[in-house]
């Protein structure tokens, strides 16, 4: 059986390590799995939640579909799509709003969290979880990768198709969440917060960045020293990172033994990391620099896949229509 799967991420900037291992990386493999029908967005809608810049905001979409392609997604396996050029979509989007009881949206964890962090909320920011149960329940997708923080909105995405469906009939799956092997990536300055671009460039490592930037950022990486015979954060998460990039695992354990006897020169693990991680990135960057000196190539890719994504999304909406009645 062949199931579909729909995932995005929101053009925000540049993407780090963490993006890649921690979803980009994973997409891949379910892609190239053939056990998936694949869907995947760039969320600008969902960017406009939080305060943007419009001027940047159309070659950021550009740029993370750009990653998408140089990452691995292929057009032949996958929909790769620009989400706002869905419209119906948000209108899906909308016809939920009026079946989710305000109380569901409240207990949110992630806008709790923001709500912590912003003197003035949005109604945009309270909503996104309906906007995003809308993403996948009009392509039907049934499984959808995420990481632990997004469970709940999967959880309420099954809320929404069990309300629809017992109000206007059965329509649309419950879906899972697939919970795929992902490190947990932490800052190369704070080791104990999770890598972000919001802490400042040298807590985290871009994809675009030249080799020498990668081993001057992993050389500055905290490290301190053990704790108690324990392995300290910053070692951890140097480990937790060399595991992740290298294909070699004689490496990984050879310094993992070193460390653990207590011979471990620090700086050997910083330049073996660095350089498995340039190796890694190395024919994503060159597949990048690829796409963006032919623009083309990259707007016919977006065209088809905009095509094929309203397809299926103007097939649900039509059934949607005429179960709710809307003429």
């Amino acid at each position: 059986m062949i199931h579909t799967i729909l995932s995005g991420m929101r053009p925000s900037g540049d993407l780090h390590i963490g993006n890649y291992l921690g979803a980009l990386k994973n997409w891949v493999a379910l892609q190239n799995s053939g056990q998936y029908r694949s869907y995947f967005m760039i969320a600008d809608l969902h960017a406009m939640s939080e305060k943007f810049d419009p001027r940047k905001l159309p070659e950021r979409v550009k740029s993370l579909a750009i990653d998408y392609l140089a990452c691995g997604l292929d057009p032949d396996k996958s929909t790769i799509f620009i989400q706002s050029h869905i419209w119906e979509q948000p209108y899906l989007n909308w016809i939920f709003a009026t079946l989710i009881p305000i109380a569901e949206l409240e207990r949110m964890h992630q806008f709790k969290e923001k709500a912590s962090e912003y003197q003035h909320i949005n109604a945009g920011l309270f909503t996104y979880p309906i906007l995003q149960a809308a993403d996948i329940l009009i392509y039907k997708a049934d499984t959808v990768p995420v990481g632990e923080d997004q469970v709940q909105h999967v959880e309420l995405t099954r809320v929404i198709a069990k309300k629809f469906n017992n109000a206007f009939g059965m329509t649309f799956p419950e879906p899972q969440a697939l919970l795929t092997p992902t490190p947990r990536v932490m800052s190369l300055t704070e080791p104990a917060s999770k890598m972000s671009k919001s802490k400042g460039e040298k807590n985290y490592i871009a994809l675009s960045d030249e080799p020498e930037t990668i081993r001057k950022k992993i050389r500055s990486a905290v490290t301190d020293t053990q704790i108690k015979g324990e392995m300290s954060p910053g070692v951890k998460n140097l480990f937790t990172l060399l595991e992740a990039f290298t294909s070699n695992r004689k490496i990984y354990t050879d310094l993992l033994t070193s460390c653990t006897a207590g011979t471990l020169k620090y700086q050997d693990l910083k330049e073996t990391l660095a350089e498995e991680i340039i190796k890694t990135l190395a024919p994503i960057q060159e597949k990048r620099a690829n796409l963006e000196a032919h623009p083309e190539q990259l707007a016919e890719i977006l065209a088809a896949g905009t095509e094929a994504a309203r397809k299926v999304a103007s097939a649900t909406f039509q059934e949607v229509r005429a179960k709710t009645g809307l003429q």
